[in-house]
């Protein structure tokens, strides 16, 4: 089916588009242009917002009851909706059809696809899949969660491209997919507010390979307890990648230097220290991305491109260094085990700006952490109280050692571990945490960050 005959499909049909982020924008004007009865649905629409799409003959629902009266028959969902939500739950029962712009460009999508999901690290990932295939000659189609909707664009992809995804949980969940390449970088508990359980998170991330067969790739993290045993329960052909272990198909880390392996024959592929961008969590994105690629992307191409790639915006981002203190950006890093992994990363202890929104994540291990690895505290947002309670806690706590300092306001933060640094030291944001007590997301966190240190003098 072509994108033109799937949105004549839905021509005269009752459709809801739940969120107006993004994503659902350019599916919005898709629906609009092909005659679709069409309910926009959003929690936060402004009033012209408002207008403007009541203009174009939409109904609009907005505010606390957006989604009252939810009786339309196909419904496109913000992959931020849970599909737990009762009032989706309930127009399901009624035989709704619940769908996304995401489903929708798998059903519709013409040429291969690589989809990565994760706890941590998989924007990294994808965009390193994504470089590596741009290196070797092919036409690539990056987007998904990475901020990039593609349904639109369905119409001038080719057969002989790629699509490369990266997939939430939120995008996974309910989701009928089929990858040719899936990913898993890890699993770790992330986004408990929204998620009932633990295992419901987990479940969501299968997705990216419940519909795959003998003919597909399943990359897996062989390091990481959840993600290690999925391979029993995959159809497809597994590649492992380690740093602990040598294994069968994949890549694996040993004594400084990344090995390719081809059916328990293993060959050198590089050295750790001609990667670019900082850190062993980057080693193993590096190993995830070669495994995903690997023979479509010569062993030459991919030495290349991680000697050059410079990394992503909001990953221990260096700013600037301003009298001798250098000013970095770690915005993405909205979990503890993405924050511990960026202190790992580091070569020295950093003054530490972290709290945020609460996802009811435990943050013990990480106030051990930040008791080795951090010079001085500073805490932020909601979350703040927690992450002193579990620094407090840690058989390596000494006051003395770690000064610590809860300023509620952001910028005032900030300014005030400028003031604390000295000539040597590293002001590092990487929160630990959502952004969502203050900020729309972690790039607007992100680059409120960069602007009051840009602003220094």
């Amino acid at each position: 089916m072509t994108l033109d005959e799937y949105m004549q499909s839905l021509r005269g049909v009752q459709v809801a588009v739940v969120g107006l982020g993004v994503s659902n924008r350019p599916l919005l004007r898709l629906l609009l242009d092909a005659g679709a009865n069409v309910t926009v649905r959003d929690k936060k629409l402004g009033e012209q917002d408002a207008a403007a799409l009541q203009a174009r003959g939409c109904r609009v629902f907005r505010g606390e009851s957006y989604l009252s009266e939810l009786r339309e028959d196909v419904i496109f969902r913000t992959p931020g909706l849970h599909p737990f939500t009762p009032e989706l739950l309930a127009a399901r029962e009624r035989g709704a059809r619940l769908t996304s712009e995401m489903e929708a460009f798998f059903a519709l999508c013409p040429c291969r696809i690589i989809a990565v999901t994760g706890s941590d690290g998989k924007t990294t990932t994808t965009t390193v899949i994504s470089e590596l295939l741009k290196a070797a000659g092919y036409t690539v189609h990056l987007g998904g969660n990475i901020g990039t909707p593609l349904l639109d664009r369905v119409p001038v992809m080719r057969p002989e491209d790629w699509a490369v995804l990266e997939l939430s949980s939120f995008q996974l969940h309910s989701m009928d997919c089929h990858p040719n390449i899936a990913v898993i970088t890890n699993v770790s508990p992330n986004h408990l507010d929204v998620h009932p359980s633990y295992q419901d998170y987990q479940d969501a991330k299968k997705q990216i390979f419940r519909r795959q067969n003998a003919e597909d790739v399943l990359v897996l993290n062989a390091d990481n307890s959840i993600t290690r045993p999925m391979a029993g329960e995959a159809a497809s052909r597994v590649r492992m990648f380690s740093r602990k272990e040598s294994v069968e198909n994949g890549c694996f880390l040993r004594d400084g230097v990344i090995y390719r392996a081809r059916n328990g024959q293993a060959e050198k592929l590089m050295e750790t220290g001609e990667i670019r961008i900082p850190g062993l969590h980057n080693v193993e994105n590096y190993m995830a991305a070669f495994s995903a690629t690997e023979g479509i992307v010569p062993d030459e191409i991919c030495v290349q491109v991680a000697r050059s790639f410079p990394g992503v915006a909001h990953r221990l981002e260096k700013l600037r260094v301003l009298r001798g203190v250098t000013y970095c950006n770690d915005s993405i890093a909205s979990s503890p085990t993405r924050t511990i992994a960026g202190l790992r990363a580091l070569e020295q202890k950093p003054i530490l700006i972290a709290g945020g929104y609460d996802k009811h994540i435990p943050f013990d291990s990480l106030g051990d952490e930040i008791c080795l690895r951090v010079k001085e505290l500073f805490l932020t947002g909601w979350t703040a109280d927690k992450i002193l309670a579990a620094v407090k806690a840690s058989s390596h706590y000494d006051p003395e050692a770690l000064p610590v300092h809860v300023i509620e306001d952001f910028k005032d933060c900030v300014l005030a571990a400028s003031a604390a640094a000295r000539d040597g030291d590293m002001v590092l944001l990487s929160p630990a945490c959502a952004s969502f007590d203050h900020f729309k997301n972690f790039e607007e966190r992100g680059n409120t960050f960069r602007r009051i240190v840009m602003e220094l003098e």
